[in-house]
């Protein structure tokens, strides 16, 4: 009789594995499960009517080579290891995309010693790094300007939109649109039962919470308290009129203390050169410019200790970033830096993208891969870049994980 119960519990459900979030993490987890255990049962939801709608498509495409992120950590050893297997993906699949490499440029000598570390933090990851004098400078990029520079010949660029579709359809999972989640029950011998905003019930016996921008709000709804709040940032783009001035990819010596890179310069498959992004607070996590304002997003940041000690502690950093916002002259001036020959009028605007990027409680800001398990989940709480770069090594992870449950 006992036996019989068991399995009555078995076939009450309609997956294996609940997927929230149809984004590259999401997409790639369900492509591992599929890999690491065939047969299983993926069923991925996604709130809007496509895949990678937000961080996943609204970025510069860049195949991080891993030179920014501390030794040791999953940043580091996922972007290292993700950008080899990105590039196979791309081209086992046919998808657009270019090995590059790139040039970090510092344009003042105060610069030097954080542009020294990142050689030295380059070759601790085993990332091959060239140091570069003015004139080799001039050799890759004729029109930048630097007093000495750095050249990391394993970064790339790709569609991140189309991997994150090619994915969808490799993984055999079965992709809901329009499948926006509003509640969650979870029993630890009964799996994951999930409500969508049509009333649909969708019954797993494990979730896993890919949700990006809403990934804190989705593990509160299992019951979960993450510890962090996810602050959005939006990251305003430019396009340059004279693509010709920038032959590869162009970044500035970033300031460690920030997870940002600063104002960059990317050649895009396409061929068009993308310039930013900044990174200003956003007024809603979905908020792609000023217009756009969620009074519940906004009273969530308020709501949340970490965000006002955040603030406190980098306002001078956030008045600038705020300030190019603002003004494309000062804009302009940042790109000016890298590139002289650039004008306001070489300059228009793009699109702009919205990183999630957790703050904990006591305002630091969340600088690796989070990843967090409770009964029957695994929640992904900090994934903004490198994610698409490192989207094949976090899917395996999270199905590691996951497949103890099921």
């Amino acid at each position: 009789m006992h036996y019989r119960s068991r399995e009555v519990r078995r076939v009450a459900v309609d997956c294996d594995v609940l997927v929230i979030g149809g984004g590259i993490v999401g997409l790639s987890t369900a492509y591992a499960l599929t890999r690491a255990r065939p047969g299983t049962r993926v069923v991925v939801l996604e709130k809007e009517q496509g895949p990678a709608r937000h961080q996943t498509g609204r970025n510069s495409g860049v195949i991080h080579s891993g030179i920014y992120y501390r030794p040791g950590s999953l940043k580091a050893r996922y972007a290292v290891r993700g950008a080899a297997e990105m590039v196979k993906f791309c081209a086992e699949y046919g998808i657009p995309h270019a090995v590059t490499g790139k040039l970090i440029v510092a344009t003042d000598r105060a610069e030097l010693p954080r542009l020294h570390a990142l050689v030295q933090r380059g070759r601790e990851n085993g990332i091959p790094v060239r140091e570069l004098g003015p004139a080799q400078i001039s050799a890759y990029e004729p029109h930048v300007q630097g007093v000495a520079g750095i050249h990391v010949g394993t970064t790339g660029v790709c569609d991140f939109g189309a991997v994150a579709t090619q994915l969808a359809e490799a993984s055999g999972a079965e992709v809901r649109y329009g499948a926006e989640v509003v509640r969650i029950s979870r029993r630890a011998d009964r799996g994951v039962a999930v409500r969508t905003g049509d009333g649909s019930v969708v019954r797993g016996r494990v979730l896993v919470n890919c949700a990006g921008l809403h990934c804190d709000r989705v593990a509160r709804l299992a019951g979960d308290e993450p510890g962090m709040r996810i602050v959005p940032f939006r990251g305003e783009y430019y396009d340059l009129v004279r693509p010709e001035l920038v032959q590869g990819l162009v970044y500035p010596v970033p300031d460690p203390a920030f997870p940002f890179l600063g104002v960059h310069l990317t050649r895009g498959v396409e061929g068009s050169v993308h310039v930013g992004p900044n990174a200003v607070p956003a007024l809603a996590r979905e908020g792609y410019d000023w217009s756009v304002v969620r009074p519940r997003d906004v009273a969530g940041t308020l709501a949340w200790p970490g965000a006002w000690r955040m603030a406190r502690r980098h306002w001078r950093y956030g008045a600038g970033e705020l300030r190019r916002s603002l003004s494309k002259a000062a804009f302009t001036a940042a790109v000016r830096r890298l590139l002289p020959e650039v004008g306001e009028g070489d300059l228009v605007p793009a699109g702009a993208g919205v990183r999630a990027q957790a703050v904990l409680r006591d305002g630091g800001l969340v600088d690796d891969f989070l990843l967090r398990g409770g009964v029957r989940a695994v929640h992904v709480l900090n994934a903004p870049s490198p994610a698409g770069t490192a989207s094949l090594p976090i899917g395996r992870e999270v199905a590691r994980r996951v497949l103890q449950w099921v």
